[in-house]
């Protein structure tokens, strides 16, 4: 359930989600395969490297029809993640570039304050 009072910001979309900031709650919500889910920003990037861990070559090699899905729960979330390959492939696109924007925003406001800028 989005609260009401949320202040969201676009932060990166695709054809398959969007990640959206909330300055008032100082979140990050994620809309992926028809649900939305709130992050911690910690949170956030503690589940971008869970989903950027998920091992898809080993995923394709395997034969078994375990190996079809993987599960990701992220932290402090009710949300449980039933991933395919597709959706890791697709999830990974989004989180790559919300945090692609994420780092662009800040160099941007590191800049505009009038400090060096250097980017790693």
């Amino acid at each position: 359930m989005i609260c009401p009072l949320a202040n969201f910001e676009d932060v990166y979309k695709t054809d398959h989600g969007a990640v959206y900031q909330c300055s008032r709650q100082n979140c990050y919500w994620l809309e992926f395969a028809g649900s939305t889910t709130a992050f911690k920003v910690s949170d956030f990037f503690s589940f971008k490297k869970k989903i950027d861990a998920i091992d898809i070559s080993a995923m394709i090699i395997d034969s078994s029809r375990t190996a079809d899905f993987t599960i990701v729960m992220p932290y402090r979330t009710s949300r449980c993640f039933v991933l395919d390959i597709n959706d890791v492939l697709n999830l990974r696109e989004l989180l790559n570039g919300a945090k692609f924007m994420i780092t662009l925003n800040s160099v941007v406001q590191t800049c505009l304050k009038g400090t060096p800028c250097r980017v790693a």
